[in-house]
């Protein structure tokens, strides 16, 4: 199910990040950016279940327009549960200490044919992070991600009165593929549902070629 990104941190300038190894502790000195310094970001390892919950919950809890689902879908999920995403899903966080400040997530096709294509889910920068250029740099993160795992296509949804989050998207260099008249409801209200797609930039080999 695609999960709607309600406001995102756009980026101020070049930005500079270290992505942490899976399954690393989030203590590594923060990324500077020419702005402001952004925390440290890594991929989230199936023993991150706390960590990741407290940063999804707060998503739900904060945004709770912005996604599919609603916080009490996840209050009653196990703790099997919630290592199972992290098992079957690429999830990055960033950390301010040791506290998880953003999410962004990716949902890999298993369809032999549509494995190289991704959808971009649980996307959620905490507030006062939004403008530091975070969101980007996470983006970044999954992206280089996709590319040295044969991902080829990123994709997403996001609701048509969702300004900001389209904005970005086409900043970062998404297209408009279609559109799902209706795709959400929420208490009562239909909401047009837009798709966006990207290819990845692939990541050249040793030799400067790109695979």
């Amino acid at each position: 199910m695609p999960l709607r990104p309600l406001s995102l941190g756009l980026a101020r300038g070049t930005h500079h990040m270290k992505v942490m190894p899976q399954g690393t502790g989030p203590s590594v000195p923060h990324a500077e950016t020419n702005s402001s310094n952004i925390p440290a970001i890594r991929m989230l390892s199936p023993g991150d279940v706390a960590a990741f919950r407290a940063i999804r919950l707060e998503s739900l809890r904060q945004d709770p327009h912005a996604f599919a689902s609603r916080e009490e879908d996840w209050l009653t999920i196990s703790e099997s549960d919630w290592r199972q995403h992290l098992v079957g899903n690429t999830i990055f966080a960033a950390f301010e200490g040791e506290t998880p400040v953003a999410i962004m997530g990716l949902m890999r096709q298993r369809a032999a044919k549509m494995a190289h294509r991704a959808t971009i889910v649980m996307v959620y920068i905490r507030a006062s992070w939004r403008g530091s250029g975070l969101a980007k740099a996470m983006l970044d993160a999954l992206e280089s991600h996709a590319a040295i795992t044969n991902i080829r296509q990123l994709e997403l949804a996001v609701r048509a009165d969702n300004a900001g989050a389209i904005a970005f998207y086409f900043k970062a260099g998404f297209a408009e593929i279609g559109r799902i008249p209706g795709g959400f409801l929420e208490d009562g209200q239909e909401f047009d549902e837009i798709l966006m797609a990207r290819r990845t930039r692939r990541l050249p080999t040793d030799n400067g070629a790109t695979p």
